[in-house]
């Protein structure tokens, strides 16, 4: 009974104290079951954590995909307007190396221009010079033939003017001619004498005599019409000059107008006597007129 009891006493000793040492594990795991937990549920929160920046980081991605899009879309863009202003600014570097061009040539035509005017205006001063020298000399010679023929003579007879570049001297038909005829009245003598004065003193004049009439017509054995009796009232007067007063032949003109180019109408007896006239032009030589003309004087 004694090695029973010990041995029970042993079992109840080792059940006693397994149960103690059971207790205290049971304890330690229930321990290290909470704090298991615990760092469990901060795991499980780090996940939540993790997913939230996961979620974030892929709508950053998707945005970022987005941007990039719309960048390389913007570049595209940008490459094109780079692609045509360089376009532009070929085409005005062209357009510049044109305008050198002619702007050069333009210069060019402006110096020539300057200097065509530049011959132009020497020439233009010289014809002005030449005229207001010319107008002078006509105004002293009509002063002249005035003063010479006013003697004598009724105003009406004799009308002495200046016109451009010549002196005309007017000579009434009944002071020159009987009516109807074509022969010098011994009154007109002493008129074409002092005219043949002016004349021979100005060894630079040319001389053209014209003859007119009314639109009377007449006929005759020796005339045939006013055609006729102008030219033949002419060539009096200009045989005059030459055979009685000495007028170089060389210097006259004579010439026959008929009842043309008239001053007033013939519809009245004073309008056929005005128009009835013998007209004296005292003229420069053509050749010293043509030499005022020529290019080569500019200057001179």
């Amino acid at each position: 009974m004694g090695l029973t009891k010990k041995l029970i006493y042993t079992l109840l000793v080792g059940l006693a104290f397994t149960s103690c040492v059971s207790k205290k594990k049971f304890a330690g795991l229930q321990s290290e079951l909470a704090s298991t937990k615990a760092d469990l549920e901060r795991r499980g929160e780090l996940v939540n954590d993790f997913k939230n920046k996961l979620v974030a980081c892929e709508q950053d991605r998707d945005r970022a995909t987005a941007n990039s899009g719309q960048k390389d879309n913007q570049i595209s863009d940008l490459k094109a307007q780079i692609e045509d202003l360089r376009k532009v600014r070929d085409s005005q570097m062209q357009q510049v190396g044109g305008l050198t061009v002619l702007n050069q040539s333009a210069n060019e035509n402006i110096n020539r221009t300057l200097s065509q005017l530049e011959k132009k205006d020497k020439y233009i001063n010289l014809l002005q010079s030449a005229k207001s020298k010319a107008d002078s000399m006509n105004l002293a010679l009509a002063v002249n033939l005035k003063a010479a023929l006013k003697e004598g003579l009724d105003d009406t007879d004799v009308e002495v003017k200046v016109d451009k570049t010549v002196v005309m001297v007017n000579l009434s038909d009944k002071m020159l001619f009987t009516s109807g005829s074509y022969k010098i009245s011994p009154r007109a003598h002493s008129v074409l004498e002092k005219v043949a004065a002016i004349i021979k003193s100005r060894p630079d004049l040319e001389v053209m005599v014209e003859g007119y009439t009314d639109n009377v017509s007449i006929n005759t054995a020796c005339i045939e019409d006013n055609w006729d009796l102008s030219v033949k009232r002419s060539t009096s007067v200009v045989r005059t000059l030459q055979t009685r007063f000495g007028v170089d032949p060389n210097k006259i003109i004579a010439a026959g107008r008929g009842e043309y180019n008239t001053l007033t109408s013939n519809s009245t007896p004073e309008g056929r006597s005005t128009n009835r006239r013998t007209r004296i032009i005292l003229m420069p030589k053509l050749d010293q007129f043509y030499d005022l003309l020529n290019p080569d004087n500019v200057g001179k």
